[in-house]
């Protein structure tokens, strides 16, 4: 084990423990932003424009925070100044009264991980290139997800066992995100000390892959395959609706389920990003043909087993996705033009799952086997892009 290795580890792993700490953060918050709103007055409209608007904004916008951090080469400045907006957005929810002020701040904190994901995610690829980019992003996630499990679950405690007025607790919880936040940055400025060019972990790629300035089309059916898959893939929510209409499981059931498929995410993004790095983009496509299964356990299969069965096999495709997708991007762009590129893939992911996600909640309400069906259509199409794609590059 070289030294290129071991340091290339020490940063993966530095940055992992960032995501967790920031997990816990804005997890913790998106758990109960809902029903802190509806505490300050807003209407249900206002919940879902916050909810909405954020999501789709902070996927487009990393487009063009992409290109920015490739074209001034300050990769961190863009990952610290994303992650003061996307951390301490949420624990300044401690202080606020008004729900105009509340939807600016969650709108706010997604506008800041728009800032520093794709930068972010350049500067972790060029470590991952030197451990395997699958098995680095797998790390990554695995760590993430801990966050993503432990910040609920803190937020779900202090709203449970401390006492006072509802909206009284609601704010000494956000007051206590300040400690997973603070941590989270000086972790950051850390590693801006100790790693202030990750770009030379794979300095010896950067000589070879100034060709051109466009994307190969090798990248375009990619960003195809990318779309499709994130246009038919089910959000939990719909699937917690879907429980909780039809009385699948009891209330307190359903978050465990949720749970349940974070845990399963976490392993699946490791073991998936190992296969990446031995069987390349075969790894998604399996995982994809998995995860398309989802929708019809979950949606049409009788008996709570199949249910249990299909948001497993959610998770699985959301560790795949967040582990393989990324590493897959490592391998066929070249570094200076990754942050763009994780930029445009990040948005062409965020907007057609709003689409996908729209579409399927309209066809929810008229027919589930046209849901279901439309959700298998395009997650299979997906697979088939991905295996041209497998024919015609090593990726």
């Amino acid at each position: 084990m070289n030294q290129r290795f071991r340091s290339a580890m020490r940063f993966i792993i530095l940055m992992g423990f960032v995501s967790l700490f920031s997990d816990i953060v804005y997890e913790g918050a998106r758990g109960v932003a809902g029903p802190f709103l509806l505490q300050l007055g807003a209407s249900a409209a206002v919940v879902a424009f916050t909810a909405g608007f954020g999501e789709l904004a902070g996927y487009v916008l990393r487009l063009f925070s992409g290109y920015l951090a490739d074209r001034t080469k300050r990769p961190w400045l863009f990952t610290l100044l994303g992650y003061s907006f996307n951390l301490f957005s949420i624990p300044l929810l401690a202080f606020v009264w008004d729900w105009r002020i509340a939807m600016l701040l969650m709108i706010l904190e997604r506008t800041g991980k728009a800032i520093r994901k794709p930068a972010r995610d350049s500067m972790v690829s060029y470590a991952a290139k030197q451990v395997g980019p699958g098995f680095g992003f797998g790390i990554e996630e695995a760590l993430d997800q801990i966050g993503a499990v432990s910040g609920p679950l803190i937020l779900s405690l202090i709203l449970s066992f401390k006492s006072g007025e509802l909206l009284e607790r609601y704010h000494f919880g956000f007051s206590i995100l300040w400690i997973p936040a603070s941590i989270s940055m000086i972790l950051l400025i850390v590693g801006r000390f100790l790693f202030p060019r990750p770009i030379e972990f794979e300095k010896e790629l950067t000589g070879k892959s100034r060709q051109s300035s466009r994307l190969g089309f090798e990248a375009v059916l990619y960003l195809v395959a990318a779309g499709l898959l994130a246009a038919g893939f089910v959000d939990f929510p719909l699937m917690s609706y879907h429980m909780a209409k039809h009385e699948l499981f009891v209330s307190a059931v359903v978050p465990l389920l949720y749970s349940i498929a974070m845990g399963v995410d976490a392993a699946s993004a490791i073991f998936f990003g190992r296969l990446y790095d031995r069987l390349g983009i075969t790894a998604l496509i399996a995982s994809t043909a998995l995860g398309s299964l989802a929708a019809p356990l979950v949606f049409l299969a009788k008996g709570r087993l199949w249910i249990v069965l299909g948001v497993s096999l959610w998770g699985i495709s959301m560790g795949a996705q967040e582990s393989v997708m990324k590493a897959v991007i490592a391998k066929i762009i070249p570094p200076e033009k990754r942050g763009f590129a994780y930029g445009l893939l990040n948005s062409v992911f965020g907007v057609s799952w709003f689409a996908g996600s729209f579409a399927m909640g309209l066809l929810y309400q008229s027919s589930l086997g046209l849901m279901v069906s439309l959700s298998l259509l395009l997650q299979l199409g997906s697979v088939a892009v991905m295996y041209v794609l497998k024919s015609r590059a090593a990726v």
